[in-house]
């Protein structure tokens, strides 16, 4: 049989090792890998010339703000700047929109508003604040990849939950197998901080990340694993910023809780002193830390304990931001960088520290797929597994421009920093969806994607 497509001369990257050879497609589906070289029918072949061929990225933590905030961002362009950072499926969140995805109508109206947007396959998680408990086993009926709450204030019309909740939501998940995603922040604390900061006149970027200080974060994260323990429920530390509490899951885990933990390129690219200058649009919560932080979320990494990383990709228009250049309380807080989260990590961590692009595949597609509940289909570069691959050209060297970005505001705070490592070409169930700084399918292409399995992580 002569296959649909032939992707040859590459270097391909599989959970092991990375392979010299090629991978045969066939139905928008994965037929072969095959190493060193073939002669093979194909009715389209692509040379790759030696690049390194990796799995589509899954980024479970995405803000896209559709359907009520189209003017912030949106399923097409932030799909576009996805394709154009190697991620073939995104998973997103339910706040930072009108409604919320707080209930099964409120899913459906988002899934008919954004059936004819996407150019990648995508997800939708479901919401959990405090007054819809019972609305948790339609979202999970409904495919929801998981729930999102806070243990601190959003800033938006998305209510965090207390601990009576969040015990009873995790008891939940261990009945229905989902998980929760909590933001984990002390809410009195971060409260008590912020309020003292200001009545003191301080406006300077530094109050931001002197009120949210690592303390309240881990407290939240022991807090919110004692009621996993206690309930047996599955939980998820979305956006870890500090290596102690990486290390605190990691022992959780090891107790048998059922628990795990992301975190974010931007908390493994920047420090508090890039934060200083580069004010309001690396604003975010929490709060990018210091170099040591920084550094001691690598060794976790480097350690194994780290089990994803999502780009919490966070847009909002300019002027929400600008607000923030003479009072940094002003500015919306989100990072707008899910096309940069790919080129961010070869850069800080395969070319600076040494970092296996296995290990990071599995950070970024394999672990999230199995997350939350797409593996094989999502995040695998096995024969059966869609064909959602990256081309990158590892040894490129470029630094990013504003009109390179496909966001629907083009402003991020990766915008002037050289990368080494650049996305040339992503593919989606076979299909070219960017090349070379152009979208090459129509908005609409990506599919809706659905929790397959139950919680086995």
């Amino acid at each position: 049989m002569i296959a649909d497509l032939y992707l040859k001369n590459a270097k391909i990257v599989i959970p092991e090792s990375v392979i010299e050879g090629g991978v045969v497609v066939q139905q928008g589906k994965i037929a072969q890998i095959i190493q060193g070289e073939a002669h093979l029918e194909a009715r389209k072949v692509i040379d790759l010339g030696g690049k390194y061929l990796l799995p589509g990225i899954v980024d479970a933590h995405v803000h896209f703000n559709q359907p009520g905030r189209d003017h912030w961002e949106g399923y097409r362009t932030g799909s576009m700047a996805a394709a154009a950072g190697g991620v073939t499926a995104f998973l997103e969140m339910p706040l930072n929109a009108t409604p919320p995805t707080t209930n099964r109508a409120m899913l459906e109206y988002k899934r008919q508003v954004v059936s004819t947007e996407s150019v990648v396959d995508y997800g939708q998680w479901g919401g959990f604040v405090n007054n819809n408990l019972a609305d948790l086993e339609d979202l999970n009926a409904d495919g929801v990849i998981g729930y999102k709450a806070f243990m601190s204030n959003s800033g938006v019309d998305f209510e965090r939950i207390d601990d009576d909740l969040l015990y009873a939501g995790l008891n939940c998940m261990r009945e229905m197998g989902n998980l929760i995603g909590v933001h984990a922040e002390n809410e009195s604390v971060a409260a008590y901080l912020g309020k003292q900061m200001r009545s003191m006149g301080r406006k300077d970027r530094a109050s931001w990340y002197e009120s949210r200080p690592p303390e309240q974060e881990l407290e939240a994260i022991q807090r919110a694993c004692y009621w996993a323990k206690v309930t047996g429920g599955n939980l998820h530390i979305v956006h870890v910023t500090i290596p102690e509490g990486i290390r605190y899951i990691a022992q959780a885990k090891r107790e048998g809780v059922h628990v795990t933990a992301e975190t974010c390129p931007h908390y493994l690219f920047f420090d508090h002193r890039d934060f200083e200058r580069i004010g309001p649009a690396a604003k975010c919560a929490p709060p990018i830390r210091s170099r040591k932080e920084v550094e001691g979320l690598w060794e976790c990494i480097f350690e194994g304990l780290v089990d994803t990383i999502g780009s919490d990709h966070s847009p909002c228009n300019w002027e929400e931001k600008e607000k923030g250049m003479q009072d940094i309380w002003k500015a919306w807080g989100g990072i707008s960088g899910i096309q940069t989260m790919l080129p961010a990590l070869l850069t800080e961590g395969v070319h600076n520290r040494g970092l296996s692009l296995p290990v990071l595949m599995r950070l970024l597609a394999g672990n999230p797929a199995r997350l939350f509940g797409i593996y094989p289909q999502k995040g695998a570069l096995l024969p059966g597994s869609d064909a959602d691959l990256a081309v990158v050209d590892l040894e490129a060297e470029w630094t990013l421009t504003a009109d390179q970005l496909f966001y629907k505001n083009k402003h991020s705070a990766y915008v002037g920093y050289p990368f080494k490592g650049k996305v040339v070409r992503t593919l989606v169930r076979g299909e070219t969806v960017y090349q070379d700084g152009e979208i090459k399918v129509q908005p609409g292409f990506g599919q809706l994607l659905v929790r397959g399995e139950r919680y086995n992580y």
